[in-house]
């Protein structure tokens, strides 16, 4: 009978304590997109959920993960299978507004959050292949990017706009880029084209294993191009940028922005922006890509409607 009455009062205290406690708050699970490993757009979404895990007192588990890229992204966020993504601004106005891969079907739910680096259009290849200009891709192996990537619509507008048919005039590879280092150094490919934050561990990589050669893309068919397109700025690559660069390279550049939807949190948003600001110089000493970051620059390029969260988080600074 004691252990009997010992018993029912052991489970009464447990069953008190449990009614008693506040239970710990749960973490909210946020998943950000970014591109290729190799890539910077992977080093955004891996740094910007290393802060958020370190400064919000754990209201969150901020995963970021590879992805395919620009397109792949904007789809993901729009279909809710992404909290945030990082994309291309040109590929942000393009969803917001209707047109390319989403000709006639705008993404109406896409939202701007804030804007990182600028991103050139380069034109890689191996030195011994004897490419010295964009005309000179005729009949060679390149790779434009995989399907998904921003960086393979860029390849195809430079194409176009030099009168290269992508289909017909070079052997087109939809590689990642980084299959597409690795097969640069392995000649199964003379070139690829890549959109990315400098420096990039995908161009060092083939830098630092063969001599490389960094093609201008500037004419005056490319400065009328992005003439009249706001999210596009023509960019010099400076020489020394990677090893046996010796000459400075001319390209345009587009800026990477991280993206959300409309349906996402406003508190959400607002607590991850303003961990990011807050906290903007540990982003900048994350990666080289970044080490020029200012809130002002972070706020161009924005392609897309603006989130409400970072509206907020914004008009609070005196920036908007």
């Amino acid at each position: 009978m004691r252990f009997k009455c010992l018993t029912m009062l052991g489970a009464a205290a447990i069953l008190a304590a449990g009614t008693l406690a506040t239970p710990a708050k749960a973490q909210q699970d946020l998943l950000i997109g970014g591109g290729s490993v190799t890539g910077v757009y992977y080093q955004v979404a891996l740094q910007v959920c290393n802060l958020v895990n370190k400064y919000s007192d754990g209201n969150y588990n901020c995963v970021g993960r590879p992805a395919l890229g620009s397109v792949f992204n904007i789809n993901a966020v729009n279909r809710g299978l992404l909290d945030f993504g990082v994309a291309q601004s040109d590929r942000n106005w393009q969803a917001a507004n209707g047109s390319a891969d989403w000709d006639g079907a705008p993404v109406e739910a896409l939202r701007s959050v804030f804007s990182v680096h600028p991103e050139t259009v380069l034109l890689v290849t191996r030195d011994d292949a004897g490419i010295n200009s964009v005309d000179d891709l005729v009949g060679r192996p390149v790779n434009i990017g995989n399907p998904g990537s921003g960086q393979r619509g860029n390849a195809e507008d430079v194409l176009r706009i030099y009168g290269i048919d992508v289909n017909n005039d070079i052997d087109a590879q939809g590689l990642q880029q980084s299959e597409a280092s690795r097969a640069l150094i392995d000649k199964k490919i003379d070139a690829f084209f890549y959109t990315v934050g400098n420096p990039a561990a995908a161009i060092e990589e083939p830098a630092n294993s063969t001599d490389i050669n960094i093609i201008s893309i500037d004419s005056d068919a490319i400065r009328e191009f992005i003439a009249d397109k706001p999210y596009y700025v023509m960019a010099t690559l400076p020489a020394g940028t990677y090893k046996g660069m010796d000459e400075p390279a001319e390209t345009y550049a587009v800026k990477a922005t991280v993206v959300a939807s409309d349906m996402l949190g406003e508190d959400v948003v607002y607590e991850v922006v303003k961990i990011v600001f807050e906290n903007l110089d540990e982003l900048k000493a994350s990666h080289a890509a970044f080490a020029n970051l200012t809130p002002e620059e972070m706020m161009q390029g924005l392609s897309a409607p603006m989130h409400p969260g970072a509206v907020k988080y914004y008009t609070e600074q005196g920036w908007m």
